[in-house]
């Protein structure tokens, strides 16, 4: 029988992955609060549902796909939220990329009306989520995770139970911060490409085979070349995630030199008017300090 699904969060992550749901055939009931999002959906055979409250009610897998740790206790826990509604032995999976501190609450309150948890965030940005090839990485119980891995596989290719709750939110921000530093690192070398007058086109094609090859420098080079920082993921969201790094890392004793300074880094392009690019616009930052601006020939 078809599973029921409620997925509550229709952004620039959640409306591609809802979409690869009812392309799987999968039953979808949708909440946002951007109406045009629920409409798409809607359009393409889901159900829209006016409550968090009534998802609960009628969903057997709630998905909650949002922007912030607040956002998503709010859609769970709160007066009108997923757990007012939902039946014993309703799974909800969070997709969101929140604090394993916040994530392993929300999962003890689950677990006190009889509903299970996994914390499922994920990786790969927009493309991804549009052809269903997503990295997911999951936190909470085997079992729950084997009920529920065909919705997961509808969403992404590699999926990897990692651990129990808040391991899924603890590899998510472990792979923010390789994946940012990476950004990072990459932005400086291109500077110092650019302010030197080679050809950063013709740099990067002769790095890219070697060691300093990676997933992130063929994603980021080829749009920051042509100056195209429409957000994939966006610089105030990696903020939020780095946030979370540095406050997990201080609570459990891990010093993080360089995910500080980019925080920083995060920071000075926010305040720079920069919160909507996408994270290969950090290289925005090290261009200014330069006084050069990387692009084609």
């Amino acid at each position: 029988m078809t599973k029921k699904i409620g997925f509550i969060g229709l952004g620039i992550m959640g409306k591609p992955m809802a979409l690869n749901l009812l392309s799987k055939g999968f039953q979808v009931t949708v909440n946002d609060l951007n109406k045009e999002a629920v409409q798409t959906l809607v359009d393409s055979g889901a159900v829209a549902s006016e409550s968090q409250k009534m998802i609960g009610e009628s969903c057997e897998v709630i998905i909650t796909m949002l922007p912030a740790s607040h956002h998503v206790k709010q859609v769970v826990l709160g007066d009108n939220g997923v757990l007012s509604g939902a039946k014993q032995g309703t799974v909800v999976i969070d997709m969101s990329s929140i604090s394993p501190v916040v994530s392993k609450e929300i999962a003890a309150e689950a677990a006190k009306k009889g509903v299970e948890m996994l914390d499922a965030p994920v990786s790969g940005g927009e493309p991804k989520a549009i052809d269903g090839t997503l990295a997911i990485m999951v936190g909470g119980k085997e079992e729950v995770y084997e009920q529920v891995k065909d919705v997961l596989h509808a969403m992404g290719s590699d999926v990897t139970l990692v651990g129990g709750n808040g391991s899924g939110t603890t590899a998510k921000l472990a792979n923010q911060v390789i994946v940012n530093l990476n950004i990072a690192a990459m932005s400086e070398a291109l500077v110092l490409a650019a302010k030197a007058g080679i050809d950063v086109e013709k740099m990067y094609q002769a790095i890219r085979g070697g060691l300093a090859g990676s997933a992130v420098l063929d994603a980021k080079v080829p749009l920051i070349l042509d100056r195209n920082f429409v957000a994939g993921g966006r610089i105030d969201i990696n903020l939020k995630d780095i946030t979370n790094v540095m406050e997990t890392a201080h609570d459990i004793g891990v010093p993080m030199p360089l995910s500080s300074q980019l925080l920083e880094i995060f920071h000075a392009l926010k305040v720079d008017g920069k919160a909507a690019d996408d994270h290969g616009g950090i290289v925005q930052y090290f261009e200014r300090l330069a006084n050069v601006e990387v692009r084609r020939a």
